[in-house]
Formats: C-alpha cells, sequence, structure tokens
C-alpha cells in the first residue's frame, strides 16, 4: 500500500478565505464597458427578433400561396 505523504495532510485553507482571494483577482469591467456591452446586447436581439419575425412572415405566407395553389 501506498504511504501518505505530508502534503496530503497539510491544512487546507477555509473556503471563506480562498473566496475572498479570488475575488481580489477578478478584474471587473467600468461601467462605461457595461453601458456599452449592455446596448449591443439589446440592439442584437431586437435585431435578431426582426429577421425571425421576417422570415416567419415569408414562410407563413409561401405555405399559405402553395397550399391555396394546391386545392385550385
Amino acid at each position: 500500500m501506498a504511504e501518505t505523504t505530508n502534503a496530503a495532510k497539510a491544512p487546507k485553507p477555509s473556503f471563506i478565505k480562498g473566496l475572498k482571494a479570488e475575488f481580489k483577482k477578478v478584474v471587473w469591467p467600468t461601467q462605461e464597458t457595461v453601458a456599452k456591452e449592455s446596448a449591443t446586447v439589446v440592439v442584437v436581439t431586437i435585431l435578431l427578433g426582426a429577421v425571425i419575425a421576417l422570415l416567419d412572415y415569408v414562410i407563413k405566407n409561401g405555405l399559405n400561396i402553395i397550399l391555396f395553389l394546391g386545392q385550385g
């Protein structure tokens, strides 16, 4: 059987101390960066919604034309 080493028995730092140490390493964005990125997300979401709505309209009307032509 393998023997345990002293490194395995070393005391572990508490979870809270480790969490605080990690939060000190985080580089938080500036307010200007957050505002720009939020505006970009909103604009892209609106544009993508418009594209999806347009495609839905075209497909729906295209299917209606095909279905009504098939009946006559």
